[in-house]
């Protein structure tokens, strides 16, 4: 059941159209270019807004930085700022909703250039579909180095996403979403289904694991509330040469992977989850296999194969680093109680 959001007109000064929230960590050399793109926002006139942003324990300048900017914004834009001790991008998400004082929120991460009318968009797609919970735009790449043969293939784990002019809702039943860079969302909407305390911000040695920004999208999902890709907003993903490096590509394949399970088991009933269990495992079993037949022998020099094998290996692990991660909890907890 779609559901459509009844507006609360607040007449409190704290009340603002819109907040952009900026999860950074180490971000002092892009921070600066974010901003500027942020101070020259066209068609902002009649929009009260203001930018937050969240620093997530930087060892940098970032406050700094933050500070000589405060000096020069508008009063009618406030450019605010707070440190967020829990490490994680899911948290300092998290952080900025509890902050916000804008009826929407657009998140941008410290890496995303957004084009000048890009606010516009963004909150005019949100007075024209009452029904959307959530929505994003095109996000294009902006590389340092050439791209590997076949890039297109993966560019969607790196946060590049171009899905054409037409606007359009998300699959999120297969997990076809958009990333938390450049997202868009209704703060009543999260605050009312997303849950507090994330499940997806845990790590592996050397492994990242990724999900925690499809976890919040799933929950706004499940609630009744449409997801939409609106073309008519672009930001461009600042992707330095190290980002298409083999060692951080795998690695970013197998963080990829691992959630697979969990984001599946979001509003599963208990009676669905040995199934999940058991078709997430074969399925992702016979892409493997599939896969091998496919690029026998070429794995050593055909990267974006090679990073599909370690997604679908990581996506057919996901159940057993699920299991671990609860059992994690457990021993935790009862560590704890003896003490």
């Amino acid at each position: 059941m779609i559901k459509t959001l009844n507006i609360m007109v607040n007449l409190s000064v704290e009340s603002l159209d819109i907040s952009i929230a900026i999860p950074a960590y180490n971000g002092a050399t892009r921070l600066p270019k974010v901003l500027d793109k942020l101070l020259n926002q066209i068609g902002v006139e009649k929009l009260n807004w203001e930018i937050i942003i969240v620093d997530n324990n930087s060892s940098d300048n970032t406050s700094e930085i933050i500070q000589n900017y405060q000096k020069i914004y508008d009063i009618n834009c406030r450019l605010r700022y707070f440190l967020e001790p829990k490490q994680g991008a899911a948290f300092a998400r998290l952080r900025a909703v509890r902050e916000a004082r804008g009826e929407l929120i657009a998140f941008l991460d410290d890496d995303n250039l957004p084009d000048p009318d890009w606010l516009a968009q963004a909150y005019t797609f949100g007075l024209e579909h009452p029904q959307a919970g959530a929505w994003s735009g095109q996000i294009h790449g902006d590389f340092e180095v050439k791209l590997p043969e076949n890039f297109e293939r993966i560019q969607a784990f790196l946060a590049i996403r171009e899905h054409g002019s037409n606007p359009h809702l998300f699959d999120a039943e297969n997990l076809r979403l958009p990333p938390a860079a450049a997202l868009v969302v209704r703060k009543q909407v999260w605050c009312e289904n997303v849950p507090e305390q994330p499940n997806l911000s845990g790590k592996l040695p050397g492994i990242f694991v990724q999900g925690d920004d499809y976890e919040p999208l799933l929950y706004i999902h499940y609630a009744g509330w449409e997801i939409w890709y609106n073309p008519n907003m672009h930001t461009y993903h600042q992707i330095p040469h190290w980002r298409l490096e083999r060692d951080y590509l795998l690695t970013l394949a197998r963080g990829c992977g691992l959630c697979i399970f969990q984001l599946r088991l979001i509003n599963a009933k208990n009676w669905q989850k040995p199934i999940i269990f058991v078709k997430t495992i074969l399925g992702n079993l016979r892409r493997v296999l599939q896969h091998l037949i496919q690029y026998r022998g070429q794995f050593k020099t055909n990267l974006i194969a090679l990073f599909e094998l370690n997604f679908y290996l990581a996506s057919m692990m996901s159940p057993f680093y699920s299991l671990r991660c609860k059992l994690d909890k457990i021993l935790k907890t009862r560590s704890v109680q003896h003490d």
